[in-house]
């Protein structure tokens, strides 16, 4: 008989929790907090925890929903991991994971903070990526991976936390795939800010030859720009304006509530004119333009040097210095901050940036994460000379696991 588990939270991931009878953790996808739930035969065993299956719900919690996308359920699509929730346990799951990695790995006394939930809770996503079966020759399917089934891509029929606009484009481009690069390894389409719809086809062997066809093919074509990425090489423009955006480069998925994060982050550094502010890992420069418009001298730091580019021709009140190179590289050719913005990939600081601000610490540092692990580590490597003041959740990626966090520092 299997057995019987408990699930009383949502891990970092999206995984239900429970305890075996053994004592060990177990990790059960699409299982929702208070329910209580039969595991399906095979659990893996390991050292420290365990993983399993649902194989029933013997007692039902308040916090499960029926997912409304069909391929959350038919096809186990892994893009989400939290539709069999409601959005209020979404909101709670994601304050407790936050908090418990700013308890168990920065070693903080702090309780779960506040979440501001999402705008919107469907259709929010400017940007989604598509798998690629298909190998030498021509795909055989378009799509995205199943949970439990990494290697598999299942056709796409919509994604129901995608722009509807993007959804629309993939309706009129399923049908003309034949007009994609023979070797497609992986599909993005993507809104920038003047609505336009951008098609990214990264492929091995020859150029995209047909680029131009398709964009003609397309209803709205002209709204459409299409860019080829040879595999491990840099993306051109085929077909459509060379408006410049950088299409390839960083944004946050969900625009508007990225939007709604940073003003808050820089509303933090309180009064900044004739301050010297530092933004790192700035990006298309979201960020710069906020100091500058509140006063700042600002320098931005960037390694994608298309983001780079493209930034430097935004309108902004103050001028911004921006750099292309790695934060880590230049900081010894910057001058000495006030306050400083950081917002680095998931893998957190480089070490070397850590040992800059606390060698030579600042009034006040706001970090800018997107993944808590990394944050709680940073966190913990900075208190030696920074106290934490604030911290807030933003609900960035509704249906998903993931979550946006801004923490305030103080210099000790």
């Amino acid at each position: 008989m299997s057995e019987l588990v408990t699930i009383t939270a949502i891990a970092t991931g999206g995984d239900g929790v429970g305890r075996l009878a053994d004592g060990r953790a177990v990790f059960v996808p699409r299982a929702a907090p208070g329910e209580r739930i039969r595991l399906r035969d095979g659990v893996q065993l390991h050292k420290h925890f365990a993983r399993g299956e649902l194989a029933e719900i013997v007692g039902t919690g308040a916090a499960r929903v029926a997912a409304s996308c069909p391929h959350y359920v038919s096809d186990r699509c892994g893009g989400c991991q939290l539709q069999h929730l409601s959005y209020d346990a979404q909101l709670a799951a994601k304050r407790a994971i936050v908090g418990d990695a700013l308890r168990r790995i920065g070693k903080l006394d702090v309780p779960d903070p506040e979440i501001v939930e999402a705008v919107e809770e469907w259709r929010y996503r400017a940007k989604v990526s598509l798998a690629v079966e298909g190998g030498r020759g021509r795909s055989r399917a378009v799509g995205l991976h199943p949970y439990d089934q990494p290697g598999r891509v299942f056709s796409l029929v919509d994604c129901h936390i995608t722009d509807f606009r993007l959804m629309a484009l993939w309706r009129e481009l399923k049908p003309r795939l034949e007009l994609l690069p023979a070797r497609l390894a992986r599909l993005t389409l993507r809104l920038d800010r003047e609505g336009r719809r951008h098609i990214i086809a990264e492929s091995g062997g020859e150029p995209w030859l047909d680029a131009e066809r398709l964009q003609a093919a397309l209803p709205q074509g002209d709204t459409v720009v299409c860019w080829w990425q040879p595999v491990d090489g840099a993306a051109r423009v085929v077909a459509g304006p060379a408006t410049g955006f950088p299409a390839i480069g960083f944004e946050q998925a969900h625009p508007e509530m990225g939007l709604v994060a940073r003003h808050w982050a820089v509303a933090q550094l309180g009064e900044l004119r004739g301050a010297v502010a530092w933004d790192l890992y700035g990006g298309i420069g979201d960020t710069a333009v906020q100091l500058a418009g509140r006063g700042a001298e600002v320098v931005s730091v960037d390694a994608d040097e298309q983001a780079v580019q493209w930034a430097r021709g935004r309108a902004s009140e103050r001028p911004i210095r921006f750099i292309a190179g790695r934060a880590e590289d230049v900081l010894p050719t910057l001058p000495h901050p006030n306050a400083v913005v950081v917002n680095p990939p998931r893998a957190g600081l480089h070490w070397n940036v850590t040992l800059r601000l606390t060698s030579q610490p600042v009034t006040r540092v706001v970090y800018i994460s997107c993944d808590p692990a990394t944050l709680a580590r940073d966190l913990h490597r900075l208190s030696v000379n920074y106290r934490l003041a604030v911290v807030r959740v933003f609900d960035l990626f509704p249906q998903t696991a993931h979550v946006e966090t801004v923490v305030v520092l103080e210099a000790a």
